[in-house]
């Protein structure tokens, strides 16, 4: 959906603060020196990042700190501070307004921690590519150090870990449900979210004097209270969607009632949207207002879903039906004595504000105290351009829809263009190759509902499945007009396309799959079909194959056309909820069937928040209404059972033949095994035989004399 919901307020419309008289810094400041150097006696606002600084707008604290600049701050970043004590918090001194704490582009623990839970020594959001530079659970640790070092001083946490886990939820590496990380950092604001417009607006507010406490209505930001604002009115998630009773669904609840084919009928005596009405707003209040303005949600607090699975995924259900800034309620979850509220998201921003975020003076390069260091996911990033953001996919694995959300925010051609001037004729480096026009998916460019009713009040997980919406555009004429333009830009030399391509989008539009296998594909093209198999497929809600093979059919039509020989290489998960091994077996068959030999391979990450993380959690299918009699996910759990799955992506590699092959034994599938052109994994040779043998002798061995030896030691003494 392109971004057809307005904010009341433009995003550049506030009256600049007196310090902008300061005007632009080459760099934002990480120390005292450079603070001396632009004349500030103090910083308005001090950013902790978890990442290194690289003045470029596809890092987060770089968009946020240039933006608030604009504004007229003065901005200073603390860049992977020792968190060990507040010396480092301390180094740019008091701010004036507050901190603001992030624990970079990626959640501090999916980035010190692999699907397995082994710890990485890599980062390549640091200089030098080290691991270890930033605590697990980044924003609480810095925030707690920013109270040490300034009590009286408010932190706003934000950022993609505040944003996956701002109310109770699942946490995959103690395997328990935590708190809201608000209660956990004891920060005083949380905003979440691609956060540009509560960012602004909260700044403003506290410029001009207003206690942080007193700013509670700010949409896409988290507080903490006591009990409901005044002047709104609750709803009980319960009932919404009873738990242990089927009710139908109210077409305004998942869509617009001129969509007919994605509408259940509905029975008054069931409709939940009037029981809602009946027991929370008043006949002439709904005359005056949408039924979901200054409403919020109960949600079950945090001690229920805590120790009651079938409520954490009643919850997790409810949290991802109020994604739609246009009609989202607000919501709130006890902890305790307190409450967390989350006012409803912030508006998407519109072209022109995106247009002017990414046109603020980046450097387009890391600070200079890095030096020659390398860091890697800037040199990934260093000739791409980022023009578009959000993704109406849904995919249930995937954090996107919990942080940057299912409308599509786009950049006009004109700020794009520009951009590919700006590298072309000052980044370092460059050769006349873009790596990639994209963002969080590679051809919704553009692409929105046509029906702005349905957009501002539609609460379907996705636009795309189990079908595509009659409603969304599926033209890829913009995106087409974008390629042809960036490409003959003066100076280009070739314009590849790395973000991943929707391919059941793509093959509505036959001439968009020309022009990318023409022009924009460099011998290999990643796709995401991310499994074979139904069971999986419907709970990552993933189109099924077909869509791969009329994607590969046109693919290879137009390559061969163009005289090209290139490749699809797909993308696999590995254990993801409703995955059995049957499914996983039948997806290594396939591959060895079309002769792809894998070499990364993906396992299923629970991160916070997501969907399936709610089904590998609970069991339970959260993707429809949670009831006593609710569908059952399987889920590959354990050390042993995951690497299993993980084998059968890489069936080739030796060290994964003992492990499949136990495994087709005890499916009773013993006909895989062997050495023809139908089998999956050779038979045992006569060598790993006699290694079997040896083992289990030696382990015989072993545990023969640990017997001796306890019968010595508990043999009485002789008196």
């Amino acid at each position: 959906m392109q971004a057809t919901i307005k904010a009341d307020r433009s995003l550049f419309s506030y009256p600049k603060y007196w310090a902008h008289c300061y005007g632009t810094a080459p760099f934002l400041p990480m120390s005292r020196a450079e603070m001396d150097e632009l004349g500030w006696d103090s910083c308005d606002i001090i950013l902790v990042t978890g990442d290194a600084y690289v003045d470029h707008p596809s890092f987060g604290m770089a968009v946020i700190g240039r933006l608030l600049e604009s504004h007229g701050f003065r901005v200073g970043i603390i860049s992977q501070p020792d968190w060990h004590s507040k010396e480092d918090f301390m180094q740019l001194g008091e701010p004036n307004l507050y901190f603001g704490v992030t624990a970079g582009n990626m959640d501090s623990m999916i980035n010190r921690y692999t699907a397995d839970k082994k710890l990485r020594h890599d980062d390549a959001y640091t200089a030098g590519n080290i691991g270890g530079k930033r605590p697990d659970r980044a924003v609480t640790v810095y925030t707690q150090r920013c109270k040490e070092a300034y009590k009286h001083i408010p932190v706003v946490i934000g950022g993609i870990e505040a944003s996956l886990r701002r109310i109770g939820h699942y946490d995959y590496w103690s395997e328990k449900i935590r708190r809201s990380v608000l209660f956990d950092s004891k920060a005083d604001l949380l905003m979440f979210g691609n956060a540009e417009r509560p960012l602004i607006e909260v700044t403003h507010r506290l410029a001009a004097g207003e206690d942080i406490k007193d700013i509670t209505d700010v949409r896409g930001t988290g507080i903490i209270v006591k009990e409901a604002l005044p002047e709104w009115q609750g709803v009980d998630s319960t009932s919404l969607e009873k738990l242990g009773k089927i009710d139908a669904i109210p077409s305004p609840y998942i869509m617009e009632p001129d969509c007919p084919s994605d509408v259940e009928k509905v029975d008054p005596k069931n409709d939940v949207t009037q029981t809602e009405q009946v027991i929370t707003i008043q006949p002439q209040t709904i005359e005056k207002r949408k039924p979901w303005e200054k409403v919020y949600i109960k949600l079950p607090a945090y001690e229920t879903v805590r120790d009651n699975k079938m409520l954490y995924a009643h919850t997790s259900r409810i949290f991802h039906q109020e994604t739609n800034p246009g009609c989202a309620r607000a919501l709130m979850q006890r902890h305790g004595d307190r409450h967390i509220w989350l006012n409803p998201p912030a508006m998407p921003l519109e072209t022109e504000e995106m247009d002017a975020v990414f046109g603020l003076p980046y450097q387009r390069i890391p600070h200079p105290v890095y030096g020659d260091n390398k860091i890697p996911a800037y040199d990934m990033i260093k000739f791409s351009v980022n023009i578009m953001r959000g993704c109406f996919g849904g995919c249930t694995f995937c954090s996107i829809t919990e942080h940057e959300g299912r409308i599509i925010q786009s950049r006009s051609e004109k700020s794009i263009l520009r951009e590919i001037e700006e590298i072309r004729d000052t980044v370092p480096g460059f050769t006349g190759v873009i790596s990639d026009l994209g963002g969080p998916t590679a051809n919704m460019y553009r692409l929105r509902c046509k029906s702005p009713k349905a957009e501002a009040t539609c609460r379907r997980p996705s636009c795309v499945y189990p079908s595509i919406c009659a409603h969304m555009d599926t033209d890829h004429k913009p995106t087409i007009d974008l390629y042809r333009k960036a490409r003959d830009l003066p100076g280009i030399k070739k314009i590849l396309i790395a973000s991943g391509v929707r391919y059941d989008l793509a093959v509505e539009d036959p001439e968009y799959v020309k022009e990318l296998a023409k022009y924009h594909v460099g011998g290999y093209l990643k796709i995401a079909p991310e499994h074979t198999e139904d069971g999986p497929l419907t709970k990552m809600m993933k189109p099924g194959m077909g869509s791969y093979y009329q994607f590969k059919e046109l693919f290879d039509k137009f390559s061969k056309e163009a005289g090209k020989e290139q490749y699809l290489i797909p993308y696999f998960i590995a254990s993801h909820p409703g995955t059995s091994d049957e499914d996983m077996l039948e997806l290594a068959i396939w591959l060895k069937e079309n002769k792809f030999k894998l070499d990364q391979v993906q396992n299923f990450y629970p991160s916070p928040m997501a969907t399936a993380t709610t089904m590998y959690h609970t069991e339970v299918n959260s993707l429809r209404k949670v009831t006593k009699d609710s569908e059952s996910v399987i889920s590959a759990k354990g050390e042993i059972h995951r690497r299993l799955h993980k084998a059968m992506l890489r069936y080739h590699d030796p060290k994964n033949f003992a492990q499949i092959r136990k495994a087709l034994v005890k499916m009773g599938r013993e006909d895989l095994i062997g050495r023809g052109p139908d089998h999956l994994v050779p038979p045992e040779t006569a060598q790993e035989r006699n290694q079997k043998a040896a083992k289990a002798h030696k382990g015989q061995r072993a545990a023969t004399k640990h017997t001796k030896a306890q019968f010595v030691n508990t043999a009485p003494k002789r008196t």
